[in-house]
C-alpha cells in the first residue's frame, strides 16, 4: 500500500487542497459539509490521516474537483 507521503498521494491531497482553497471554502466549512470535525480535514491535507476512496470522491464533488483528472494524474 503506498504511503501517505508517496508522491502519488501527495499529488491527489494537493489536488483536493487546491480545489478547497480555489473554490473559497475554509477546512472548517468543507468538514461541516462532510459531517466531521475541522480537525478531520487539517489531518488529511498534512498528511496525518489517509482517505478512502468513498472519502475521496466525496471531499473531491464538495470542493468541485475533477475526481477523473485527480486519479489520472497518480
Amino acid at each position: 500500500m503506498a504511503s501517505v507521503y508517496s508522491e502519488e498521494y501527495q499529488r491527489v491531497i494537493n489536488a483536493l487542497k487546491k480545489a478547497r482553497k480555489d473554490k473559497g471554502m475554509t477546512q472548517a466549512q468543507l468538514a461541516e459539509a462532510l459531517g466531521k470535525p475541522q480537525s478531520f480535514i487539517a489531518k488529511v491535507e498534512n498528511g496525518e490521516r489517509r482517505l478512502d476512496v468513498v472519502e475521496f470522491v466525496h471531499l473531491a464533488r464538495l470542493v468541485g474537483a475533477d475526481t477523473q483528472r485527480i486519479i489520472a494524474n497518480i
